[in-house]
C-alpha cells in the first residue's frame, strides 16, 4: 500500500499566512508537487468548499481540513506545524497542528480506514504532544506511521461500530477490551450515573465521512465512559458502516445524532428521545451531549425521533415554527425549482441537439420517425435526422416533467414525502389545462398544505401506517387536483396565455426593458430566491419556443447571459487591480472564470459575502447591460444551462459573447471604482504565502 505521508509532505514551524484558505492552498500545492494530485486549483477548491461547510478546527489546537477530489491520484496526508497559529474555527482558539487529508473520489476502503484512524489518533494528548515536540520531518512521518500501525487500535476500528471504537482511541487498552465486548467499561460508576439510564446509542456522520465522523464517535464514547454510561455508536462514514444491532437500539434510553447529513435508516430509532446537533459539536462538547441525552431519556416532553406519518409532520411543524409565511413560501419554491432544474437542463440540451441534427422541422415529424424508423430503416435525411428525432423526443418527454416536478417538490418541501404524489398529480393537471408554470406553483402549494393538514389528524394507531402511503396521497390528490380542475385551472391558464402572448409580442424598446429587468433579477442575489424566480420563469417557457415564436428562447438567452456576468466580472476585477482583493478573493477569482463561463452565478458569492454593498450593485449594473444587449440583438438559447459550453444551442452566439463581455467589463470597473472611492481602504495587510509549486 502506498505510504500516506512522506517527508516532502511535512512543513515544520512555518508561517503559511493568517487564514485557513492560505494554509489549505499551500498544503494542496505540496500534494500536487509530490505528484499525488493533478492540479493545485481543483484540490484547493474542493478542500476549501468543504471547509466553508463546516470549520475543521477541533479542541487542542488541531485542524483537519479534508476532502475527496477528482484531482487527487492517491490518498495523501500533508502536515504543517504552524507558527503563528491560524484560526480554523475551534472554540478553544487557533490551531498549530494541521493535517490535510486528500482522498481520491474512488479511494479504496483500506486507505479510508487508515485516514479515519489518523483522525481518531489526533484526540490522544500523548500523540499530539509528540507531534509538537518533533524536531524533523522524518520524526513526524514515523509518528504518523506508528499511529496508523497501532494494532489494538486498528482492531477496534474494524470492530462493530459502537462503543468499542472510541474506547480504544480515548481510554486505553482496558477500556478498549470492554468496549469490544459491546459496551464501555463502566468501572466504578458515579452516583449520578447509577441513578439514571445507562444505555445510549449514537450516529455520527459528516459530508466527507473521513475525519469528523470518527472523531465525534470517539469523543462521545470517551465522554460516556467517564459518566459511567454505555454508549454505542454507528459511524456512517466513508470507510464503511455497520448498522447497530436492532436489540441495542431497542434497549437504548436515548439517541444522539451528531450529523451534518441525513441519518441513513433513521426510522430504526423511531420513538427514542433524541439530541440532534452538528457533527462538530460531538467533538467539541461530547460530555454536554451525553448529559443532554441522559436528561432527555427521563423527560416525557423531550423531542423524539419521529415515526413516519403524522408524527413526522408534527416534528417538521415544530422545527419550522419560527418561520413566518414568507420564509416558508420561499423555502418551498426554492425546493421545487432546485428539483425541477435537472429535468429542464437535460431535456433542454437534448431538444437543442435535436434541432442541431434534425433542423427546426423535427418538431413536426419526431413522433413518426422514432416510432416507424430505426438504424436499419433510416428516414429521409439519414442518420442525422433519425438521431435528431430521438434526441428531440427524449428531451421533450423530459421537459414534460417540468411542471409536475416543480409542483411535486414544492409539496414535498411543505409536507415531506406524503406530499410528493399529490403535488405531481396537481402539477400534471396544471400542465393538462395549460396553466403552465404558474399553475404548477399554485398546485404544488395547494397539494403541500392540504397534505400537511391531513398529516396532523389524530388517528387510531392501527391507521397510522396507512396515512403516509394511502390516506394522505389519496385525499390530498382529490382535493388539490379537484380545485385545479373545478376552480383555479381555467383562470390561471388564461393568465398564462395572456402573459405568454404579451411576452411574445415584445419587440424593440419593450423587449430591451424586459432584458434589463431580467438582468437585474439574475444579479440581485446570485442564486438566491430572486435569481431563481427569473431563471424558473425562463425555463418554464422554453418548451413553447419555436422558429415562429422565439421570444421564450430570447428570454432564456437573456437570463443565462446575465447570470454569467457576476462571477466573470469578479474574476476580471481581481486581475485588473489585485491590491483591492484579499488572497482568498484572488484565489476565488481564478475559479470564477470557469464558474462564470458555465453559468454558475454562485461563483460570485464569496465576493458578495465579503462586500455586498459594492459587489451586488456593480453586478446588477453589468447584468442589466447584458440583458438589454441580448434582447436588442435577438440572441436566443434553446438550452437552459451550460453557459458558453452550449454554444451550439445559441442563436447569434457572437452577440451573446459580446453582451457578456460588455456586462462583465462594466461590472468589474464598477466594483473597482466602488472599492477605491466609495469607502476608505482597509488597512489590513495580506501575508505572502510561500510558493509551493
Amino acid at each position: 500500500m502506498t505510504q500516506l505521508i512522506t517527508t516532502e509532505l511535512v512543513e515544520l514551524d512555518q508561517n503559511l499566512g493568517n487564514a485557513p484558505e492560505s494554509v489549505i492552498r499551500h498544503l494542496a500545492g505540496k500534494v500536487a508537487a509530490a505528484g499525488r494530485a493533478t492540479e493545485v486549483e481543483g484540490l484547493f477548491a474542493d478542500a476549501f468548499a468543504r471547509e466553508q461547510k463546516t470549520a475543521t478546527g477541533i479542541p487542542g489546537g488541531i485542524a483537519i481540513p479534508h476532502c475527496r477530489s477528482a484531482a487527487v491520484t492517491e490518498p495523501t496526508l500533508a502536515m504543517a506545524r504552524l507558527n503563528p497559529k491560524v484560526d480554523f474555527g475551534a472554540k478553544d482558539g487557533p490551531a498549530d497542528l494541521i493535517f490535510f487529508i486528500a482522498a481520491p473520489d474512488g479511494a479504496d476502503q483500506e486507505h479510508l480506514k487508515l485516514l479515519s484512524k489518523l483522525a481518531r489518533s489526533l484526540i490522544k494528548k500523548d500523540f499530539t504532544a509528540a507531534l509538537r515536540n518533533a524536531t524533523s520531518q522524518q520524526e513526524i512521518v514515523d509518528l504518523v506511521d506508528g499511529a496508523l500501525a497501532d494494532k489494538p487500535a486498528a482492531q477496534a476500528a474494524a470492530a462493530p461500530v459502537g462503543a468499542a471504537t472510541a474506547g480504544a482511541a480515548a481510554a486505553g487498552a482496558g477500556a478498549a477490551g470492554a468496549a469490544a465486548a459491546g459496551s464501555t467499561a463502566t468501572g466504578a460508576a458515579s452516583p449520578a450515573a447509577a441513578s439514571g439510564p445507562k444505555r445510549l446509542v449514537a450516529v455520527t456522520a459528516c459530508p466527507t465521512g473521513i475525519a469528523h465522523t470518527y472523531m465525534a464517535a470517539d469523543s462521545l464514547v470517551a465522554a460516556a465512559q467517564e459518566a459511567g454510561v454505555d454508549l454505542q455508536v454507528e459511524t456512517q462514514g466513508s470507510s464503511g458502516a455497520k448498522p447497530l444491532d436492532p436489540a441495542v437500539i431497542a434497549a437504548a434510553d436515548a439517541v444522539i445524532f451528531a450529523v451534518d447529513v441525513d441519518v441513513r435508516g433513521k426510522e430504526r430509532f423511531a420513538g427514542k428521545p433524541v439530541i440532534n446537533a452538528p457533527v462538530k459539536r460531538g467533538i467539541d462538547e461530547p460530555a454536554k451531549m451525553v448529559q443532554e441525552a441522559l436528561a432527555a431519556a427521563t423527560d416525557p416532553h423531550a423531542r423524539r425521533v419521529p415515526h413516519f406519518g403524522a408524527e413526522e409532520q408534527a416534528e417538521r411543524a415544530e422545527a419550522e415554527k419560527g418561520e413566518h409565511i414568507g420564509q416558508k413560501l420561499k423555502r418551498a419554491l426554492l425546493t421545487g425549482v432546485s428539483y425541477m432544474i435537472p429535468f429542464v437542463a437535460g431535456g433542454g440540451l437534448l431538444i437543442a441537439l435535436g434541432f442541431l441534427l434534425g433542423g427546426y422541422d423535427i418538431t413536426d415529424v419526431a413522433d413518426t420517425v422514432v416510432l416507424e424508423n430505426s438504424f436499419g430503416n433510416l428516414p429521409e435525411g439519414g442518420l442525422a435526422a433519425y438521431l435528431g428525432a430521438v434526441f428531440f423526443k427524449i428531451g421533450a418527454l423530459s421537459m414534460g416533467f417540468l411542471v409536475p416536478a416543480l409542483a411535486g417538490y414544492i409539496a414535498y418541501a411543505i409536507a415531506d414525502r406524503p406530499g410528493i404524489a399529490p403535488g405531481f398529480v396537481a402539477g400534471a393537471v396544471a400542465g393538462f389545462m395549460g396553466a403552465g408554470f404558474l399553475g404548477g406553483i399554485v398546485g404544488g402549494l395547494l397539494a403541500g398544505y392540504i397534505a400537511h393538514l391531513i398529516g396532523t389528524w389524530q388517528v387510531a394507531r392501527w391507521l397510522r401506517g396507512l396515512m403516509p402511503v394511502v390516506i394522505i396521497p389519496l385525499l390530498a390528490s382529490i382535493v388539490a387536483s379537484g380545485l385545479m380542475f373545478l376552480v383555479l385551472g381555467g383562470p390561471i391558464a388564461g393568465l398564462t396565455t395572456a402573459l405568454n402572448g404579451w411576452l411574445s409580442g415584445m419587440t424593440g424598446a419593450s423587449a430591451v426593458v424586459l432584458g434589463i429587468i431580467l438582468g437585474l433579477m439574475m444579479c440581485f442575489d446570485l442564486g438566491g430566491p430572486v435569481n431563481k424566480v427569473a431563471y424558473a420563469f425562463a425555463v418554464a417557457g422554453l418548451s413553447a419556443g419555436s422558429a415562429d415564436n422565439q421570444a421564450p428562447w430570447q428570454i432564456m438567452a437573456t437570463v443565462m447571459a446575465a447570470g454569467m456576468v457576476p462571477p466573470l466580472a469578479m474574476a476580471l476585477a481581481t486581475v485588473l487591480d489585485k491590491k483591492l482583493f484579499s488572497l482568498a478573493e484572488r484565489e476565488n477569482g481564478k475559479a470564477a472564470w470557469l464558474l462564470g463561463a458555465s453559468f454558475i452565478s454562485e461563483g460570485a458569492i464569496p465576493f458578495a459575502a465579503a462586500d455586498p454593498l459594492r459587489v451586488i450593485p456593480a453586478s446588477m449594473l453589468g447584468g442589466a447591460l447584458t440583458g438589454a444587449l441580448t434582447m436588442a440583438f435577438n440572441v436566443t438559447s434553446q438550452a437552459p444551462h451550460g453557459g458558453i459550453f452550449v454554444f451550439f444551442a445559441i442563436g447569434n452566439v457572437l452577440m451573446f459573447v459580446v453582451s457578456i463581455i460588455a456586462g462583465a467589463i462594466v461590472s468589474a470597473l464598477a466594483v473597482i471604482a466602488l472599492k477605491r472611492w466609495a469607502a476608505p481602504k482597509s488597512t489590513a495587510t495580506v501575508e505572502t504565502v510561500p510558493a509551493t509549486v
